[in-house]
């Protein structure tokens, strides 16, 4: 079970847009993510490449103040909002929910809850977001 300065710690850090020290640091190795009802993306390694090409798609990312958290034992659910400003210009705003699931200090699991249809209104075809 996470404290709750650890998961202030790891909110602070996205917060700040440190989005692959957030990982680095806070994610177990063979942590997974999962987008919606996607399949997972399994173990750390992969979670930082695919954060890093999220990263190279735009020329800005924000993520908002997050005013609503909660700890559960092992379970973490944060409201994040996330601001993207992909290269051609164009901007998305996904608002989300993130189901966590922690062993000790480490997130081990993950899953965004989204409106994917907002998350994709102004992508290119080829995106990653």
């Amino acid at each position: 079970m996470p404290s709750r300065q650890t998961v202030q710690d790891f909110i602070a850090l996205v917060e700040q847009g440190k989005y692959v020290e957030a990982i680095e640091q806070f994610y177990a190795p063979d942590a997974t993510m999962q987008e919606n009802s996607e399949p997972p993306r399994r173990g750390r390694d992969v979670l930082l490449a695919y954060e890093r090409a999220v990263i190279a798609a735009c020329s800005a990312m924000r993520t908002l103040p997050v005013d609503s958290w909660l700890v559960d034992g092992d379970f973490v659910v944060i409201h994040w909002v996330f601001e993207f400003t992909r290269l051609s210009g164009k901007t998305m705003r996904i608002d989300e929910l993130s189901h966590q699931r922690w062993q000790g200090e480490k997130i081990v699991e993950e899953r965004f809850f989204y409106d994917p249809v907002a998350a994709v209104a102004d992508q290119d075809e080829d995106s990653l977001l």
